[in-house]
């Protein structure tokens, strides 16, 4: 008989293994926790704990968290988490059966990303620009203005994760790369292009930087980020990036809600491939595992075919 171990013990464990055979990533290792974490809550109510419950007590969670109200696209994610929690703990033979097996998720659709136009896209980058050039704005104004024009053009350029967009190291600006190598999900890397518009952003907001202040030109130089802040990182937060960028879109004109960092990158993809390019290479930009995740995409490249026969086929109506 194993003696027995506590669900923050087995928590712990289980995390362990996702960070180093399968290679997940901060966010992901967040979220894992914070979702069994309330499953364990859930249980030890209950009297129950990872390494005792049965299927029913995981019935009686997921039907607890319908009364809380969540979505069923939050529900689904909370039950991969114990399935592969379960599998985990079975494989470890810390249990000897799995209880999540039989369990079946909520039905949900796969809605179609958020998109901005093009048009939309521009206003938004027309709209930094100015702000960024404000005659009356103050000398930490006008830099905030021009970090937030450099994060959005880089943003577009790129298709980057936020998370992926606030990291980026200060070596990322040099004018002469054309690449920036990019360390994303899983610890992987990728090469991503720059175009020209985003390498000028960086220029320009590095030095707008250095000239602020002595102290900011020394802060900038010490710092490794690209985009340095005072915080437990060493660099700008995700959630003090959408924030800025909501506040921008209200000043365009454009629903805050519906204007996100990640919208950007759903522009980014859906844009490319609206302009003709190969969904295997928007996989490869995106740094997408598996080229279903990508595949949301494909209602951008239905519609440019549609269009194509339309306008294009011989026998179509004139």
């Amino acid at each position: 008989m194993r003696p027995k171990v506590s669900d923050a013990k087995l928590l712990n464990l289980f995390l362990d293994m996702l960070a180093a055979e399968q290679g997940a990533g901060d966010n992901t290792l967040d979220a894992y926790r914070r979702d069994l974490s309330d499953f364990s809550e859930f249980l030890a109510r209950k009297g129950q704990s990872f390494a005792s419950t049965e299927t029913q007590g995981l019935r009686d969670y997921l039907a607890d968290l319908d009364a809380r109200g969540f979505k069923s696209s939050s529900v689904a994610r909370r039950l991969s988490a114990m399935r592969h929690l379960f599998r985990f703990l079975l494989n470890e033979r810390i249990r000897s059966d799995d209880p999540a097996a039989v369990l079946s998720g909520p039905k949900r659709g796969r809605g179609l990303p958020k998109v901005l136009s093009i048009a939309e896209v521009d206003r938004l980058l027309g709209r930094a620009k100015a702000l960024s050039e404000a005659p009356e704005a103050t000398a930490s104004q006008r830099l905030r203005a021009i970090r937030l024009y450099c994060l959005l053009e880089v943003l577009y350029a790129t298709g980057l994760r936020v998370s992926e967009l606030v990291a980026l190291p200060r070596s990322a600006a040099r004018r002469d790369a054309p690449m920036i190598v990019v360390r994303g999900k899983g610890n992987k890397e990728r090469l991503v292009p720059l175009n020209e518009a985003s390498r000028q952003a960086m220029a320009d907001y590095l030095a707008a930087a250095e000239e602020t202040s002595a102290d900011s030109k020394k802060a900038a130089s010490a710092s490794k980020w690209l985009f340095p802040s005072f915080g437990e990182s060493g660099h700008l937060t995700r959630q003090h990036f959408a924030r800025d960028l909501k506040e921008l879109a209200a000043s365009a004109g454009l629903p805050p809600r519906l204007v996100s960092p990640h919208v950007l990158r759903h522009a980014f993809a859906s844009h490319l491939l609206h302009n003709g390019a190969d969904l295997r290479i928007v996989q490869t930009l995106l740094g997408h595992t598996d080229i279903s995740t990508t595949q949301i995409y494909t209602h951008v490249v239905e519609e440019r075919l549609k269009s194509l026969v339309r306008d294009l086929h011989p026998l179509a109506e004139k």
